[in-house]
C-alpha cells in the first residue's frame, strides 16, 4: 500500500532534530522562537513517552553553533549527540549509521534552517527511500518565504507535512488506549497551548478532578 494512505505508530517510526542550536536560532524568522522551542520540546517528550527512537544531531556546535538547547538536550539525558560538519545531515556517515540502527523507514524530521538542514536531508532520504515527514512548526527557517519554499520543494519531492499536534496524537490514535493517556494528558496540559488549556478545563470543570496539588498554596497576611 502506498505509504501516504496509511498512518504511522510508535513502532514504526523514528523521530530526528538536527542542530537545534543557538546560533542557528538566532536566524529563525518564520516563527515566534519561544513556541518553536516549545513545540520541539512536546514533541520530544512525547516521543520519550512513546518509546520512538530518537536522533539527536548537531553541526559545528564548538565551531560556531552552539550545543543543542539544554531543553531538549533534559529530555533524552544522557544521549549522544551526532555532531557533523556537513549541512546535509545525510551526508555524515554516523548520522546514516544511527538512522540505519533504528530499523525504520518512517522518519519525522525537525531542525533548523528549514531551507537546508532539513531540506537537503530530506530529498537524500526520500530518494534512499525513507518516508519523510516534516513537522513543520518544530522547524525554522530565515524568513517565511524561505519556510514556504522549503516545505514547497520537499512536497514536490514525496515529503509529509505535519504539525506538532497532529504528529503526536498519530502516536494515540485511540483514547482507549489508556497506557500513555495519563502521561500525554499532562504534557499536552503543560505545552499545548490552547488545546492544553482545554484539556486543563475538561480534567477540572467537567470531570472535577482536583487541582490540589498542582497549584501553589496562598498564604494570607493576617491584618
Amino acid at each position: 500500500m502506498n505509504h501516504f494512505h496509511t498512518l504511522y505508530t510508535p513502532q514504526d517510526c523514528a523521530v530526528v532534530f538536527i542542530d537545534h542550536q543557538p546560533q542557528m536560532t538566532f536566524g529563525v524568522a518564520n516563527i515566534d522562537r519561544a513556541m518553536l522551542i516549545n513545540n520541539v520540546v512536546l514533541l520530544a517528550k512525547v516521543a520519550r513517552e512513546f518509546g520512538v527512537p530518537a536522533i539527536l544531531t548537531g553541526v559545528e556546535t564548538e565551531a560556531f553553533s552552539g550545543y543543542l538547547w539544554p531543553q531538549l538536550l533534559d529530555v533524552f539525558s544522557g544521549q549522544a549527540v551526532i555532531e557533523r560538519s556537513s549541512m546535509n545531515a545525510w551526508d555524515d556517515a554516523g548520522f546514516r549509521q544511527a538512522i540505519e540502527a533504528t530499523g525504520k523507514k518512517n522518519i519525522l524530521l525537525t531542525g533548523l534552517w528549514t531551507e537546508v538542514c532539513v531540506t537537503w536531508p530530506t530529498l537524500s532520504m526520500l530518494a534512499e527511500g525513507y518516508h519523510i515527514y516534516v513537522v513543520e512548526d518544530c522547524c525554522g527557517a530565515t524568513s517565511t518565504a524561505a519556510q514556504d519554499a522549503a516545505l514547497s520543494r520537499m512536497v514536490q519531492a514525496g515529503a509529509v507535512r505535519l504539525t506538532t499536534i497532529a504528529a503526536l496524537l498519530e502516536w494515540q490514535r485511540d483514547w482507549a488506549h489508556r497506557e500513555h493517556y495519563d502521561a500525554l494528558m499532562g504534557l499536552l496540559r503543560e505545552h499545548a497551548g490552547a488545546y492544553g488549556s482545554g484539556v486543563e478545563y475538561a480534567y477540572t470543570m467537567v470531570h472535577h478532578a482536583s487541582q490540589t496539588a498542582k497549584l501553589p498554596q496562598v498564604v494570607r497576611k493576617s491584618s
